[in-house]
Parts: structure tokens; sequence; C-alpha cells
């Protein structure tokens, strides 16, 4: 069980702050069952033949080798049955209730906004969202589905299909991490979950926070924990449904 000084502290914040930016990365999801990337069975202890996933998910492999890139891909990277947890539901909610809620994510899954969020800066893409290399024409995650395992390819023009996300070797979009910069440094209390804040240039963000009350909710440590006002080292979902439930039982 968490201590429940650590709710009571963690609802006071909440209920404290208008204004809320959440920064989560794959330890967001993983309760979804959605594999993060470096744990034993996570994305990076799968492999397709002689290829590192590493390798895989690189700009130029989609380019030179993408049947290899979209076997992997489908077989991996996709959760289309995935649903929100806890921690989605709750960052929902707060905005039902007022709150200025904006959320900041690393992950590619599209959960934020299935459990209602409306605000999302979605750093690294979403895999709902697809375009063809060619004539730029959009597609959907369910019309990309029906060619698994093999390349999609365009119906106006015929060319390959990508999905709309950061690959490695590719730079983030700068409108998506202006807007993530802007959200920090406006916001009034920064929750970060499921991340070790170890992969950048997104981690870099969290230095334009000019707030007090940084709240850290990781199984590891970050390098960030010295400037955190609190930190909870407990699963994410359970975190959020026990500060909601404090908040509810104590009208916070």
């Amino acid at each position: 069980m968490m201590e429940n000084s650590y709710v009571k502290k963690f609802a006071g914040l909440i209920k404290a702050s208008d204004n809320i930016v959440f920064f989560g990365g794959a330890g967001v999801s993983t309760e979804s069952n959605i594999p993060d990337f470096r744990s034993p069975a996570g994305l990076y202890a799968k492999r397709s033949g002689r290829y590192k996933p590493e390798e895989i998910i690189h700009a130029d492999f989609l380019k030179k080798k993408p049947a290899i890139f979209y076997e992997f891909y489908f077989n991996n990277m996709l959760y289309p049955g995935a649903m929100p947890n806890d921690a989605h539901k709750a960052l929902a909610y707060l905005e039902k209730t007022g709150k200025r809620v904006t959320i900041i994510t690393q992950n590619i899954d599209g959960l934020h906004q299935m459990a209602g969020s409306s605000k999302v800066t979605e750093l690294h893409g979403s895999v709902h969202k697809n375009y063809c290399v060619g004539c730029k024409k959009s597609y959907i995650l369910e019309e990309i589905m029906k060619f698994s395992p093999h390349v999609p390819v365009c119906g106006v023009c015929g060319a390959m299909v990508r999905p709309d996300v950061v690959l490695y070797g590719e730079a983030l979009n700068e409108e998506n991490f202006k807007a993530a910069y802007r959200a920090v440094k406006a916001c009034d209390l920064l929750i970060v979950g499921g991340t070790s804040l170890r992969v950048y240039p997104a981690a870099g963000i969290l230095d334009y926070y000019a707030g007090d009350d940084i709240v850290i909710i990781n199984n590891e440590e970050t390098p960030y924990d010295d400037y955190a006002c609190l930190i909870i080292r407990e699963p994410i979902g359970k975190v959020f449904a026990n500060v909601l439930k404090e908040a509810e039982n104590n009208n916070l």
C-alpha cells in the first residue's frame, strides 16, 4: 500500500493547482498491456532475424527494407485492442472537473485521447495517424491494419504509407516541441509519470518548468528526482486511483 501521507499530499497539490501538465512515458501504458522499451519483455528484447529493434525502427531502415520494418511493426508495436488504464482515466477526469490539464506524452498509442483528454501533445507522433510518402494522403490505423503484415500502399498513387511517428534518425516535430515547452513553462504543477527522463530532447522540456511543484511517479530513479517535491515508487494506475479516491472522500 502506498503511504497515506503520499496520497494526501498529492491530492492536495492537485487541489491547489489550476494549470497541470502531465509528462508521461512508456510506463504509463504498460498497465494497458503495451510493453515498454527496455524491460526484459520490452520492445528491445524483440528481434527480426539478424536485426535489432534499434536498427529496424530507424527511418533509413524503413526506406531500405520496408517489408522487414512492417513485419516487426505490425507484430510488436501495434496494440489496437489496448484500453486506457486508471492513469489515463484519472487525468481525463481531472480535466472534466474544470482543471486545465495538458498531457505531454512520449507514447504513440493514443490512449490519452481514448480516455477523454482533449489537450494532448504527442512528441513522438501516433500510430493512429499515417500518410502516403508520395501524395501525402492520410490514413487511419484501421486502414493500415488491413495490410498486416505487408507494406501498406496508398490507394491513390500506390506509394508506401508510413506511420506518422518519429523514428530513430528523425527530429521531433518542431510545433509539438514548442507546444510542450509553452505548456511546461506556464503550468503550476508538473506531474511526471512512467519515464526514466533519460531520452532527449524530450526529457529536456522539463528544464523549462518555472514552478516549485514536481511530482515524479516512476519505479526507478530519474535524473530529476532532486527537483521533485514528491516521489512515488508505485504503479502509476494505482497511484492515480488512490489519489482520486482521496479527493472524492474529502471533497478536495
